[in-house]
């Protein structure tokens, strides 16, 4: 019986990862906005800038993060990173104020930094080559698993309040998340290991055949010649552009759900619950096509169908234009969400990937910040989320134009 790589015992540690952050702070967020606006009396726009502040310390962090992942591995700073995102969450159980509030997620946005997507990507990255889109792709199967407790954490928030959830859901992720983090690696290579598991290829002997070209050889880039390459800056700015919706959904829906359309937190929860299982479907389907097809072209699909059920979620008039959101929405965030990082590794290579990714971080700010902000913004100044989510809704549109254009660059020569 062949022996199972060891990457493969990666992907599913950092699914079971992602699923907790996911499960306890990104698809739980938009609960926490609705109860705390109701309780605290905090405004949208304000409760907004706590999911800014997290996107931002994480964007800050990202080019001195990626030095550190290539530098030292990930392993030590995704084992740390659980304690930190822990204690941040047990820090927002004892918030009385939003200066409390924003300095709770700041120290979860660390952890989730040092423990969540970015570094366990990298380290993927770098044991998956030929099955990379598909191990991603698995991975990210641990959001769209996570996103199912949102029922779940809207029930905990309505029964036992805010503050319990919080301090509990900070234990859960220290007791289960470390032994998780454990399983992770820095590069096979380290470890006897090869890059997919296989074996090390014999030359052959022999006279070689003098009447073929010889390939240039070449190398991956350095992080300042992925710079210079029109795709770094077009596949950031899609990415950027395809989280204006998604960060959006994940702050603002269940509010929208809740006071623009007239459904209970519960219900609300449950329409995320459906967006998560369509999800899912679209991590299947990119596990069965991203490897095959042009993840490109994928994407910018993606991105139209991230635009038209954020439309449908905004005018949303019965329960079917709200399933429509959730297929489309869903389904395009599934399959769409693990090319991003997938396709920079085929486009620039896994010698500097972390700084890459990291640097990129700097640019897809704009829609992590941006989406919740104007939406926040918004619906404070209007009285409802139509007109910000509507925006938003273009924007996407138009980033799919982003990845259209995003050719992959020629790979410097030895």
């Amino acid at each position: 019986m062949a022996r199972l790589f060891y990457g493969w015992r990666m992907v599913g540690a950092a699914t079971g990862m992602q699923v907790l952050q996911a499960a306890l702070v990104n698809n739980a967020f938009g609960a926490y906005v609705a109860v705390l606006t109701e309780e605290r009396g905090w405004s949208k726009t304000a409760l907004s800038g706590a999911a800014a502040l997290q996107q931002m310390e994480a964007a800050i962090l990202g080019p001195v993060l990626g030095w550190l992942l290539d530098r030292f591995g990930p392993a030590v700073f995704i084992r740390a990173g659980i304690f930190v995102f822990g204690g941040g969450l047990m820090l927002l159980s004892t918030v009385d104020s939003l200066a409390g509030l924003y300095a709770a997620f700041v120290v979860i946005a660390l952890g989730g930094s040092l423990a969540g997507f970015f570094p366990l990507n990298v380290a993927l990255i770098h044991w998956f080559e030929r099955y990379r889109a598909r191990a991603l792709s698995a991975m990210s199967l641990g959001i769209a698993l996570g996103g199912l407790a949102a029922p779940i954490i809207a029930w905990s928030l309505q029964t036992w309040g805010w503050r319990p959830t919080a301090f509990y859901s900070g234990v859960i992720a220290i007791v289960l998340g470390f032994p998780l983090a454990l399983v992770m690696r820095n590069k096979p290579e380290d470890y006897g290991e090869r890059v997919d598991g296989v074996q090390q290829e014999i030359p052959p002997t022999g006279k070689e055949d003098s009447n073929q070209p010889r390939q240039p050889e070449t190398r991956d880039f350095t992080a300042r010649e992925a710079l210079r390459t029109p795709a770094f800056w077009l596949l950031s700015l899609g990415h950027g552009f395809a989280l204006f919706t998604v960060h959006t959904v994940l702050v603002h829906a269940i509010t929208h759900l809740k006071e623009g359309l007239g459904y209970s937190i519960a219900t609300a929860a449950l329409v995320m619950a459906l967006v998560t299982g369509f999800q899912i479907v679209g991590v299947v389907l990119g596990w069965a096509i991203g490897d095959r097809f042009d993840k490109r072209l994928i994407s910018a699909v993606c991105m139209l169908a991230h635009a038209f059920g954020l439309l449908l979620l905004t005018y949303a008039l019965s329960m079917w234009m709200l399933v429509g959101f959730a297929v489309l929405h869903g389904t395009a965030w599934g399959l769409r969400g693990p090319f991003m990082q997938a396709i920079r590794a085929d486009y620039f290579g896994r010698a500097a990937i972390g700084m890459i990714l990291g640097l990129s971080y700097m640019i897809i700010i704009i829609g992590q910040i941006g989406g919740p902000m104007i939406a926040g913004i918004l619906a404070d100044a209007t009285g409802d989320y139509r007109a910000g989510f509507t925006v938003l809704a273009v924007l996407a549109g138009l980033g799919s134009s982003f990845f259209l254009l995003a050719k992959k660059p020629a790979r410097p020569s030895l």
